[in-house]
């Protein structure tokens, strides 16, 4: 796929970061719209779809785990970078739904490097693992009458919703099936305050 002036979405909750990043990505010669989360970022792709999305991953209300999934389920030919400090290496931490990883904080020109990589045509990506079904990313809901932890889990088929107790000091990956329609579901779960 050949980009001219490719779109990007960058989504960062930190304006200076957005700010800095736009920037220096309009000065390379793309076209540059941001968002300070997730469901900005959603608001702004159902204005226009972008080429390329550049998120960070730790975000208030919708976290860019949970943003990049719902983009590679609905927009699975849209390239996505994820970005965080608090994340190293090359590849995009485990089950975060990215074709590429920018590690914050180091220099941009990592940053280019990889967006180049990504819109180059007829160029698979550098160390690109292949595509996995992004999961559901779900949060805690605190605990049960039995004291057990649990989630509230909305079956991306049939569309109802059902708790779903885990083991706490399990992954933070669960496989299971819907209640109602048993499909299987992946899911990642998110801790929230309210579990503690």
């Amino acid at each position: 796929m050949l980009y001219l002036n490719p779109g990007l979405l960058v989504v960062d909750d930190e304006a200076l970061v957005r700010t800095c990043l736009s920037d220096m990505l309009i000065r390379s010669g793309y076209t540059v719209r941001d968002a300070s989360d997730g469901f900005s970022a959603l608001a702004a792709i159902r204005e226009e779809i972008p080429d390329l999305i550049l998120s960070d991953l730790n975000m208030p209300g919708m976290s860019g785990f949970e943003f990049l999934s719902v983009v590679r389920r609905r927009f699975p030919s849209v390239r996505a970078i994820a970005m965080s400090s608090a994340y190293t290496g090359a590849d995009p931490p485990q089950g975060v739904a990215a074709d590429a990883f920018y590690q914050k904080g180091t220099h941009p020109t990592i940053l280019l490097r990889i967006l180049e990589d990504i819109t180059r045509p007829g160029q698979p990506l550098l160390g690109r693992r292949p595509r996995i079904s992004a999961p559901i990313w779900v949060p805690t809901n605190g605990h049960n009458a039995s004291g057990e932890m649990y989630v509230t889990i909305s079956c991306p088929e049939c569309l109802r919703a059902f708790p779903q107790v885990f083991d706490h000091t399990a992954a933070t990956t669960l496989e299971t099936r819907c209640a109602w329609c048993c499909v299987p579901i992946q899911c990642a779960i998110v801790h929230s305050a309210l579990a503690a």
